[in-house]
């Protein structure tokens, strides 16, 4: 500088100036998650996370569940107030190019979009939290509260090696965190021409079952009243088409009341459904958490046309509600029948908190700042995320990735769908909302 003096100008803060680029970047690598260890993991993603951060002096460390399957924990932030844990995943559902408008690990923007596996799943989350801690960093910006950045792998398949992993080989990471924000959640739909942006507080108990039919085997051409493939069909064929009654949490009691305002009514369980309507193409998700679901997707049985096995098998995506675990269980016991077998696979509770608290009041203050004739509602997920293994040391979790979206949108049917992709115009909202957060909380 000219004169040799001290520059008094301060560093910019501005939490959208890298928020699209690093999506992109995060989009390009892949971190397809099959279910197993065949995918190519997320040491490349946890990586460029950890060199995001060094960049701007926040030193991370990466833990491995298995090769390849690495998780990064990180601290920052001031030392005012009990840790907040803000965790994201990196791995994505796998997608099959050929069925993509655009390839899905290339990251493209076209027609207002960003493009790409995890664009919405989650990695404009991971965006958006890294966008915000570097351009803070940079500005001497930093939060006086104190921030557990968690970054997972393998929620996608349920979180055994990525949060689950961390919660039961290094809980000291989590030491003090009561609470916690991730996905998925503040995402706007509109109802009645009024945005609402849904906020997780709940999501249902996750449970992947296994039915087993045993019979005799034998020649097809013979007579088989013990027929296994029949008694596993017609068990599957009474889950599928069971009409699950409707069942309000204290969630969705908040949510719908909200919705009913707007309507001009009041919420009941008995109008629930037409209420739940009034949300468009997010009804798609709103109908599986006003009651349990269990959908059948896959059937295996036999080997050879003429020989009827000994065994068939079938698994269920069954989802139930917080507290309605144990009558779930017991009706779906009823609609195998005593000649099919359940095998729990998988079976994680459901997770209900109640929309209150300092954290609470920053995400509902941080939305209206930005967006401020909007309303803002808590919501119960339809899916699992990562919060259920944190709860498991007591975390109450938000999902909380603020996106104000088109009205025209069917947002919901990106989540693992073909062309997923996330508005450019949505990511900045998001990064501005979220930076917004961290100053209140």
């Amino acid at each position: 500088m000219y004169g040799g003096g001290v520059s008094t100008v301060e560093p910019i803060h501005d939490p959208t100036a890298e928020v699209v680029d690093i999506c992109r970047d995060l989009l390009r690598i892949d971190t397809s998650n099959f279910g197993d260890d065949s995918g190519p993991g997320e040491r490349v993603a946890a990586e460029y996370v950890a060199a995001s951060l060094a960049e701007v002096g926040i030193e991370s460390q990466l833990y491995e569940s298995a090769p390849g399957r690495s998780s990064l924990m990180a601290r920052w932030g001031g030392d005012e107030g009990e840790p907040l844990l803000i965790h994201g995943h990196l791995d994505v559902v796998p997608a099959q190019a050929a069925d993509w408008a655009l390839p899905p690990f290339a990251g493209e923007i076209e027609d207002g979009f960003l493009w790409g596996r995890g664009a919405v799943d989650m990695k404009d989350f991971d965006a958006m939290l890294l966008g915000s801690v570097r351009a803070r960093a940079r500005a001497g910006n930093i939060p006086s509260r104190p921030l557990v950045l968690c970054f997972t792998a393998d929620e996608e398949a349920g979180g055994a090696g990525g949060a689950g992993w961390l919660v039961q080989n290094q809980p000291e990471w989590f030491e003090g965190c009561r609470t916690a924000v991730g996905e998925v959640g503040g995402f706007s739909t509109t109802v009645r021409g009024r945005r609402l942006y849904l906020i997780e507080a709940a999501e249902k108990g996750m449970a992947w079952l296994r039915l087993t039919a045993r019979g005799n085997a034998g020649h097809g051409s013979m007579r088989h009243p013990d027929n296994a493939v029949v008694r596993l069909a017609a068990a599957v064929a009474r889950i599928g088409e069971h009409q699950w009654p409707v069942q309000l949490t204290p969630t969705m009691k908040v949510l719908l009341a909200s919705v009913a305002e707007l309507v001009g009514t009041e919420a009941t369980p008995d109008n629930a459904e037409s209420l739940v309507e009034e949300f468009g193409s997010t009804a798609r998700m709103m109908s599986a958490v006003i009651r349990n679901t269990a959908n059948p997707t896959r059937l295996e049985a036999g080997y050879k046309v003429n020989v009827v096995p000994g065994e068939a098998h079938a698994w269920v995506d069954g989802r139930f509600l917080p507290g309605h675990e144990d009558e779930f269980y017991a009706t779906l016991a009823a609609l195998a029948g005593e000649h099919v077998e359940i095998t729990r696979e998988t079976d994680m509770r459901g997770l209900e908190t109640s929309y209150d608290g300092d954290v609470a009041d920053a995400i509902t203050a941080s939305i209206l700042a930005e967006d401020p004739d909007a309303l803002v509602a808590p919501y119960l997920m339809s899916g699992g995320t990562d919060a259920k293994w944190f709860a498991e040391l007591g975390i109450r979790g938000f999902g909380f990735t603020p996106l104000r979206l088109p009205e025209d949108l069917d947002f919901t049917a990106l989540f693992h769908g073909v062309d997923e992709r996330v508005p450019v115009d949505s990511l900045t909202f998001g990064a501005r909302v979220f930076d917004s957060f961290l100053d209140r909380v």
